[in-house]
């Protein structure tokens, strides 16, 4: 099952990333190279329902096969896409099998998202940005950091989940951050801090919001067999 799991994971994701790019070509706006990535939520879905390698090793595999047909760089996919997909989707799915202290993260999370928002307007200033790309992007920084307080304060089932999204996605968007401008050897300040900022700001939107109510469709459509498997995961 695992293996099946893990191989579905990373050609949807492949695929689907291949699809969306072709209709919606949005990359890092001045830089390129880092796309728009809203089906960030498919190896989630994965990593909570069948377990963090299923989720991190498929997400590592389908943005391999992604980057090969897309950009055709294999360095560039192994050291930032391949690395940061591994990282992120694991700590998800780890995290939705823990139950935590709600406290801590939240106070965490809330510094991380002030200095994020400082870093928005630092690295998104004219002349190459603007305040249209500062205001967004604060503005979805500190949505996403309300959300995830609702969450956890109505939500608890979804706490460990969220949790685990918002700490996975800052450790794919640091690596991110770091290896992108290494590999192609571009001034590492600013490029490190808009490609952390970018991933972060454009992904975990989709994590918070359209993770739970996928996760539990498919739940609820998996046969009773594999719906065991996944509560004793759960209990793990």
């Amino acid at each position: 099952m695992d293996v099946a799991t893990l191989a579905l994971n990373a050609a949807l994701y492949a695929a689907l990333g291949y699809v969306f790019f072709a209709i919606l070509p949005l990359t890092t706006p001045g830089f390129g190279l880092v796309r728009f990535w809203p089906q960030v939520v498919i190896p989630a879905v994965f990593a909570v329902l069948f377990g963090p390698w299923v989720g991190g090793l498929g997400a590592g595999i389908g943005i391999f096969i992604n980057d090969m047909l897309i950009h055709g760089n294999a360095l560039l996919s192994l050291t930032a896409g391949v690395t940061s997909n591994i990282a992120m989707f694991a700590i998800i799915g780890y995290f939705f099998q823990r139950r935590i202290d709600w406290k801590l993260p939240a106070v965490a999370f809330g510094v991380v998202a002030a200095i994020l928002v400082r870093l928005s307007f630092m690295v998104l200033s004219p002349p190459d940005y603007g305040m249209g790309y500062q205001l967004l992007a604060a503005g979805t920084i500190i949505g996403s950091y309300a959300f995830y307080l609702i969450v956890l304060f109505l939500a608890s089932q979804w706490r460990s989940y969220a949790t685990g999204c918002m700490l996975g996605l800052l450790v794919g968007s640091a690596i991110i951050g770091i290896t992108v401008p290494v590999v192609m050897q571009m001034p590492f300040v600013p490029t490190s801090l808009i490609y952390f900022v970018w991933t972060f700001v454009t992904e975990i939107p989709f994590l918070l919001t359209l993770g739970p109510p996928i996760i539990k469709a498919v739940r609820r459509a998996l046969p009773p067999s594999a719906q065991r498997l996944i509560e004793k995961g759960d209990q793990k």
